[in-house]
């Protein structure tokens, strides 16, 4: 009797140690590796990825030139409008080339009217004790972060001169006449508004005449 009661509990007993937590944990398993690998791309922000362009929006502008915005707030007039038609030396500054220092006369000047942007252009016209003429070209900015430009040419009527040569061949090919300061000048300005209004400041007529 005993023995077959035996036989009886110890049946299921072994029935009940059959591997059901390794089913359980089979079936959980690729759950809990799926919910692992979903959480960092669920809490993902858009500008997690590129955290450095979002840091550049907020950076505020760089400081303004004092010196400049007192400049921008008097155009058009310029520092020295009152050297116009005086002769002294003057001193025009070139980016990248030797400045040209000279005895002369300034013979115009302009520059526009406003500078909303905080860009603006100034454009002289000089007039040697050598007969020569001097074209400058200044882009000014009000940021402390921005270097101003600056440009000039220099025209020499003398026939020696290789600048006026290069000019002259081209001009002569064009129109068949000589090369003046005055051709020289729109080449250098062009015929933008600025520039008109520096040409009508000239005692020369800078328009195209036809007949």
């Amino acid at each position: 009797m005993s023995d077959e009661r035996t036989e009886e509990f110890s049946e299921p007993r072994l029935t009940i140690k059959l591997a059901v937590p390794e089913d359980k944990q089979s079936t959980e398993a690729p759950r809990d590796a799926a919910a692992a690998n979903a959480t960092p791309a669920a809490n993902a922000k858009p500008n997690d990825a590129k955290p450095h362009e979002a840091d550049k929006r907020r950076e505020p502008p760089a400081p303004l030139n004092e010196a400049k915005v007192r400049m921008r707030a008097r155009l058009p007039a310029l520092d020295d409008d009152a050297d116009i038609g005086v002769e002294k030396e003057h001193l025009v500054t070139r980016d990248g080339k030797a400045d040209l220092l000279f005895m002369g006369v300034l013979l115009a000047s302009a520059a526009p009217t406003a500078a909303p942007k905080g860009e603006w252009r100034e454009y002289r016209i000089y007039h040697t004790n050598g007969a020569k003429h001097v074209f400058s070209r200044v882009t000014r900015h009000v940021r402390e972060d921005q270097e101003d430009a600056h440009e000039a040419e220099v025209f020499d009527p003398a026939p020696t001169s290789v600048p006026s040569q290069l000019l002259r061949g081209a001009r002569e090919i064009a129109r068949a006449r000589p090369l003046t300061w005055m051709d020289a000048a729109v080449s250098f300005f062009g015929y933008d508004p600025l520039a008109k209004a520096l040409y009508r400041k000239l005692s020369v007529r800078f328009e195209e005449q036809i007949t």
